[in-house]
């Protein structure tokens, strides 16, 4: 049976995250969805996504083809239930579809074009009802609310039946020391490592600099590196690669991006390839302490997230200077390029190049492409035609969308 993960009718709202990404590809824990429906099928997954991306993340169907919700959260009553799908089955709760399974590929693309466009259309097929519990990542911020959760679900299937090395001496340890997990590679010493309130995991060939605070949840994927003194408050997610210091409190970065420096970041989804300068502080909490609100690209207006606590959404490529400002709630979109003092708006659209107070100016693309080669090839990474191609079309849907 081939396993298809494809994007749900959220896809839109997930922007600006999903522009360069299936919502498969999203990290919610220590892992991507994909590689947690990996993990649990014990299968290579394909996407099934819009047709700019599908060239990166191409399609690979079957003559029996098991589609499931790529916002979906895996969990083991749910995956139980499809499971048991039947070819010709569609497994609904009241409102979602969550998971089908054909043998007809030939109308594959033309299913998921008709379903963006109405959702709650149903499928020529047999609907099986599904009446459990399941978490769903349709809008940014799950990404960070769902954090605590899937990093200690991530956790347990990581570390099951392993033994992680040995903690150095050097470090003090607050808490139960078997909540802690150093994959092989990895460097901590010096550094604080509280588990009362979430387990750490500290992921191959990554690094705690000295004097680091880590308080779990916590995860630190392959390679990424926390500097000397920073501060790391649950339930945070570094992606791989990345390099971060400064305070973070309920922070997930997908990967490959950099905050070295000090400045608050809290409540927040970072994406890759960005870079946050020295001293960028972004407010997690308005002063009357009322709900955030934050841009939603579906309705194309501010959208009440019913949370206290929301900070930075910031997608791709995007980049800030020294002494950046973010207020409450901002969502910066695909490869911006932002600079001095002074608080950015709450919405930047994508490929917006300026400081605050003025019109932004648009980031040009062989700019914009030069700058990623060169950010790509620092971590040996070819800035090649398919993320080109990507980055040409959310251009130009940002020119007639979003400016």
């Amino acid at each position: 049976m081939n396993i298809i993960l494809f994007d749900s009718w959220c896809r839109t709202h997930l922007l600006p995250l999903s522009y360069t990404r299936p919502t498969a590809d999203m990290r919610v824990g220590i892992l991507t969805i994909r590689e947690k429906w990996e993990h649990y099928l014990s299968q290579v997954t394909s996407s099934l996504t819009a047709s700019y991306l599908q060239e990166k993340f191409p399609l690979q169907t079957s003559a029996d083809n098991l589609l499931i919700s790529g916002a979906l959260l895996p969990n083991g009553q749910l995956l139980h239930a499809i499971q048991q799908l039947e070819v010709g089955q569609a497994l609904y709760d009241e409102n979602n579809l969550l998971a089908f399974r054909t043998d007809n590929v030939a109308d594959l693309r033309n299913f998921f074009d008709s379903y963006l466009q109405n959702p709650t259309a149903s499928l020529p097929l047999q609907q099986v009802l599904f009446s459990g519990h399941y978490d769903m990542v349709v809008r940014p911020y799950h990404i960070f609310l769902y954090n605590e959760q899937e990093i200690e679900r991530d956790f347990a299937l990581l570390t099951a039946g392993r033994d992680s090395q040995p903690i150095s001496d050097t470090n003090t340890v607050i808490g139960d020391s078997s909540r802690i997990f150093i994959e092989e590679g990895a460097v901590v010493e010096c550094s604080t490592l509280n588990t009362k309130e979430g387990c750490i995991y500290i992921g191959r060939d990554a690094e705690v600099m000295e004097g680091c605070r880590l308080r779990g949840p916590v995860a630190l994927c392959e390679h990424a590196v926390t500097k000397m003194d920073a501060k790391i408050y649950g339930a945070t997610t570094l992606g791989p690669y990345c390099k971060m210091g400064g305070e973070l409190a309920n922070v997930v970065i997908f990967g490959f991006s950099n905050k070295a420096h000090d400045g608050f970041i809290g409540n927040a989804v970072i994406g890759e390839w960005c870079n946050l300068g020295a001293d960028t502080n972004c407010s997690n909490l308005k002063n009357n302490y009322s709900n955030v609100r934050l841009w939603n690209y579906a309705t194309k207006r501010m959208e009440d997230t019913g949370l206290q606590f929301c900070g930075l959404i910031m997608g791709d490529y995007s980049k800030c200077g020294i002494n950046s400002m973010f207020n409450t709630g901002t969502t910066v979109g695909v490869c911006c390029g932002l600079f001095d003092t002074g608080f950015h708006p709450k919405f930047v659209p994508s490929f917006s190049f300026g400081k605050p107070g003025n019109t932004y100016e648009i980031y040009q693309l062989d700019k914009a492409f030069q700058t990623a080669e060169i950010v790509m090839a620092r971590r040996h990474k070819k800035f090649d035609t398919l993320e080109q191609n990507i980055l040409k079309k959310v251009y130009e849907l940002t020119s007639r969308n979003e400016q």
